[in-house]
């Protein structure tokens, strides 16, 4: 039943909260913490067999993956906004969300293929690439449920506590990763056991095992989702492509006249960008500039997921009590100061002070501040996007949920090749990874400088307040 007219059902918000425990592996396992920096050693070790220096290498693996970053972040927004508006036409959400994670699911099974020795790395970029199209896609017409599922006085601690459990899911997964299946440079799982199902550490098929565990761990997650998450009575009407795109263009043109919602978008375009770019190149940084196999990696994994659900939690909360504004802003300054870090910070040094040798087994301080970084990601970043997704609902209506969380996509995405791309192009004209981080200071600012002028009551009747 829908939450805004008939009050709360809790079986269809779990049910809807499942999706984002289905879909979190991808994010955690396969963006940031595992198969990125699989990628980011597989490649640098290529590029080091073509002639490239260490740092060379690094920095070509590191734009690799951005421009494969860039190019799906362009086909999303090019899409996300069609589709929600065609979408919106029929009042469907279902259908779509199958479609969608059907790509999931073959994009990141697909990753099993990323050998060691003579890598294809632009199919596992492509694969890749297919799997974040899918979650992207599916994401959109999840989130246009939201508005159904409660009262608005209810959304944020909703949203927030849906990320929660994402990240939760995310935690779980990664350390059933970590302990079953990712081998350690002995040949072991963190559990000093093999890894199971006879999976060869020689040919790093346990770290590899990681896309189709992500599969996997999705088709059966996502079982609660299509069992208690129903369309509402009255839906099904003919899909109108014409019709989807004419009201499509006609938000866009209102936009003008709509302040909040378009410095909204703005706003919003710029700090999911520049976060997504942090989730995207946490790994690689990991793995090339501090030299952290994919077994720490993992640890930091945990460490920012664990803080990521329970700053999210928080921030539910915090959405409640203060709005979705104010705990938007308390996190892009956090994500920025985060961001001066990594500028600043390589292997031996921060801010190009002399750091004392191992400090904590042989952890360096620049390690153990790249873990405090992560928690700092996690934490702020999921709390970041709970409220955002609130601030959204409040500057749509349910009818034209699936349209507006298009137009929000677009807003992550239409400048979703912007930040691996900046980061792209200044590390290779730079020659170094740490100072390929500037551009998400910029964005970062700018992207809080732009929210001074939303409006944090939103626009939830759909006219501008």
């Amino acid at each position: 039943m829908g939450g805004t007219a008939m009050g709360i059902d809790r079986k269809r918000i779990w049910g809807w909260w499942f999706f984002d425990w289905a879909s979190q592996p991808y994010h955690t396992l396969l963006l940031t913490f595992v198969f990125s920096i699989y990628f980011a050693e597989v490649a640098q070790r290529h590029f080091i067999l073509q002639g490239a220096d260490a740092a060379q290498a690094g920095a070509q693996a590191q734009a690799l993956w951005g421009y494969g970053l860039a190019i799906s972040g362009a086909i999303i927004a090019g899409l996300a906004p069609i589709l929600g508006a065609v979408a919106d036409t029929s009042g469907r959400r279902m259908p779509w969300v199958w479609l969608f994670s059907l790509l999931y699911v073959a994009g990141s099974a697909g990753l099993w293929f990323l050998m060691p020795d003579q890598p294809a790395l632009v199919q596992a970029v492509v694969l890749f690439g297919i799997g974040l199209i899918g979650v992207e896609f599916a994401t959109i017409f999840t989130n246009a449920m939201l508005p159904s599922l409660a009262p608005r006085a209810e959304i944020g601690r909703i949203s927030g506590s849906g990320f929660a459990f994402g990240y939760l899911g995310g935690v779980v997964s990664l350390a059933l990763m970590l302990l079953l299946f990712a081998e350690t440079p002995t040949g072991r799982t963190l559990a000093g056991i093999p890894p199971i199902l006879g999976l060869d550490p020689e040919t790093r098929e346990g770290t590899r095992f990681v896309g189709p565990f992500t599969a996997i761990w999705y088709v059966v997650f996502m079982i609660p989702f299509f069992l208690w998450v129903r369309e509402p009575r009255g839906t099904g009407r003919p899909i109108r492509v014409r019709q989807g795109l004419a009201e499509l263009w006609a938000l866009v043109r209102s936009l003008r006249h709509r302040r909040s919602l378009l410095m909204w978008l703005l706003s919003s375009m710029f700090s999911r960008d520049a976060l997504n770019a942090l989730y995207g190149f946490g790994g690689v940084y990991a793995g090339t500039v501090l030299g952290w196999p994919v077994f720490l990696a993992g640890v930091f994994g945990v460490v920012s997921a664990i803080s990521a659900a329970g700053i999210s939690w928080l921030g539910g909360r915090a959405d409640r009590a203060f709005g979705p504004r104010a705990v938007i802003a308390a996190c892009i300054l956090a994500l920025t100061a985060v961001c001066m870090l990594l500028v600043g910070m390589d292997r031996t040094s921060v801010f190009g002070i002399a750091t004392p040798d191992p400090v904590l087994g042989g952890l360096r301080l620049p390690d153990l501040i790249f873990f405090a970084c992560g928690a700092v990601i996690g934490g702020a970043g999921g709390a970041l996007q709970a409220a955002s997704r609130t601030m959204m609902v409040r500057h749509t209506t349910e009818a034209r949920a699936t349209e507006g969380f298009g137009l929000y996509a677009l807003s992550g995405k239409a400048t979703a090749f912007l930040a691996p791309f900046a980061i792209a192009v200044t590390t290779d004209l730079s020659g170094s990874q740490r100072i390929g981080f500037l551009p998400l200071i910029v964005i970062f600012l700018l992207a809080l400088a732009l929210l001074w002028w939303v409006n944090p009551e939103g626009e939830g009747d759909g006219k501008t307040p």
